[in-house]
């Protein structure tokens, strides 16, 4: 690992901050680092409100496409919502269609068979459409690329509202209305909202004209918080605002979906990484296993006997997926020992029967183990497809881009990407990635890097500090939980190996005038000769409150140690 220390804000900046909050100098450090700089701004930052997000009418096209959805509901006109299978289209999807059905009833959804259709807007989707008499198209986190379908729809007479967050291509599609903050010609004054947030925009602009609140809304934000952190986008700006209080709804007033799931995994309290870890997973294994269907029936269903019913299902998909995920992943790593493939700069494997539905979690298991560009193939009808991901600091979009040549279609973001191909393209494909990765790549970043904000002592460590800390909330891109690095420690003599096969480390440890503090380290067993030599080791960490037995304690939670 990687030990990166971040540079230190100016002294004055960190004096005038903390003299400004009433904080100690270590809060006011952690603040400029997130570019909190003014007691206004750390005002927005503590104390989010719905009052901050930005009117949804400064996005372009954003009243075509009000008025077009108007148009329809005074026409009579059949609505179909369109979204794509993973948790960012399947929340949308829910949230779009409970919000107009809410007042028209003309509304039907649709999710893209993964394995039949692939990821986006599909021909067969809009056959569907014309089939069943839909003029309009609301496509959600998807649609952005999709010029030739949408003029193909065009053709048919039914029309497109694309409400997208990934990055447009030279030309955008001729539909009524284009909702993409990434837009070079969008002036929206935020523009890392995933597809469930552009989502939201459009309701709330349809509200707006409908003399609502944002607290009318205030309901639906369950779903854009989950999506929020299943897409993995920066948790900074309007992001944060509409996940603090999507997580309220989720922990106070849960849809009845979300419930479901929450009294199976028996949880009180849930965290953005709780959404990340527990809820997302389950709400994506529908996609992966079955269809993407099945999560947009559970996340809209409002009996509670019938959410349990449909949580139950997806629960047993989830598991299935979890089967098949540990199966191929050890294939896959099999593959890579015996075609000597280690010292390369990318991870490509392909195998036919490999689940397409869990190729994205193997490559990103890849990834961890490996710690480079990593692709994963299976067959998908004539085609191969794979899904990508990246190592921190590496766009392999980019990357991809410079072998489109190979590639009949691909979309994605800088850290996760899907592409397909022809079978016969495969190996120059693959040779292709590896020169551009291996020509393109700063080498340092094939190994894993810890971003420490600061250096502290264990007597910084406080309850005062904690409950601050705690306020930072929620975490992600843009806002991670902090990480610090302590010098100097010495065990006391109770650290020891702990868990299956003593894969964790629970450490005891103390340092020149301080009171000794616990820690849990993850998978870092093997570190515990370290402390033991009876020589001083530093770690890096976040802290954590350790519940046991109805008494609370600060603990680290480890990242590294080293000597």
């Amino acid at each position: 690992m990687r030990w990166t220390i971040k540079a230190k804000p100016e002294k004055d900046k960190i004096n005038a901050l903390a003299k400004a909050l009433k904080v100690e100098d270590l809060v006011a450090q952690l603040l400029l680092q997130r570019d909190i700089s003014t007691y206004e701004e750390a005002k927005y930052f503590f104390r989010p409100e719905l009052s901050h997000l930005h009117d949804p009418f400064l996005m372009k096209d954003m009243e075509l496409a009000v008025s077009r959805i108007e148009k329809a509901i005074a026409n009579n006109e059949n609505i179909l919502v369109y979204g794509d299978y993973d948790v960012d289209g399947t929340t949308a999807v829910a949230l779009m269609s409970s919000y107009l059905l809410s007042y028209y009833p003309n509304v039907a959804t649709y999710i893209p068979d993964r394995y039949k259709e692939g990821y986006g807007v599909s021909y067969k989707g809009i056959d569907f459409a014309e089939d069943n008499g839909f003029s309009l198209i609301i496509a959600l986190d998807c649609g952005v690329k999709a010029i030739d379908k949408v003029t193909y729809a065009k053709k048919k007479g039914i029309d497109f509202i694309i409400c997208d967050h990934h990055r447009p291509g030279n030309t955008i599609p001729d539909a009524v209305a284009v909702l993409d903050p990434k837009r070079d010609d969008c002036s929206y004054p935020y523009d890392e909202l995933c597809g469930c947030g552009v989502g939201f925009k459009l309701i709330q602009a349809l509200g707006a004209t409908k003399g609502e609140t944002i607290n009318d809304l205030i309901p639906y934000l369950d779903l854009v918080a989950t999506a929020i952190g299943a897409d993995i986008v920066p948790i900074t700006g309007e992001n944060r605002v509409l996940a603090y209080y999507g997580l309220k709804v989720i922990n106070t007033n849960p849809r009845a979906g979300f419930k479901a799931i929450i009294n199976q995994i028996k949880k009180q309290t849930l965290t953005i990484t709780d959404v990340v870890f527990i809820i997302a997973p389950r709400i994506n294994a529908a996609g992966r296993m079955v269809h993407g269907q099945h999560a947009v029936n559970l996340l809209t269903v409002e009996d509670v006997n019938t959410a349990e019913k449909f949580a139950s299902e997806i629960e047993q998909f989830n598991s299935d997926r979890k089967d098949l995920d540990k199966v191929i992943t050890e294939q896959a790593l099999t593959q890579i020992t015996n075609n000597d493939e280690q010292e390369k700069f990318t991870t490509v494997v392909y195998q036919e029967q490999w689940h397409k539905g869990v190729i994205g979690i193997v490559a990103s298991r890849l990834t961890e183990t490996y710690y480079r560009p990593t692709l994963v193939f299976t067959k998908s009808g004539e085609k191969l497809a794979a899904s990508a991901r990246s190592v921190k600091g590496f766009d392999v979009y980019n990357a991809l881009e410079q072998c489109s040549e190979f590639i009949e279609q691909f979309g994605g973001h800088k850290y996760a990407a899907g592409l397909t191909l022809s079978e016969n393209q495969y190996k120059d494909f693959k040779n292709q990635f590896e020169k551009v990765v291996t020509d393109t790549i700063d080498s340092n970043l094939l190994t894993p890097e810890i971003s420490v904000d600061m250096q502290i002592n264990l007597k910084d460590i406080t309850p005062k500090l904690m409950r601050i800390i705690n306020q930072f909330a929620p975490f992600g891109p843009g806002n991670m939980t902090p990480v610090f690095m302590t010098d100097n420690l010495v065990d006391t003599g109770y650290s020891k190996c702990v868990g299956e096969d003593n894969k964790h480390l629970k450490i005891s440890v103390k340092q020149k005038g301080s009171n000794q503090i616990g820690g849990i380290g993850f998978n870092l067993g093997d570190k515990l000769p370290l402390i033991k030599s009876e020589k001083s080791f530093s770690a890096v960490y976040s802290i954590d409150e350790n519940e046991w037995q109805g008494n609370v304690s600060l603990q680290m939670k480890l990242r590294d140690i080293r000597a």
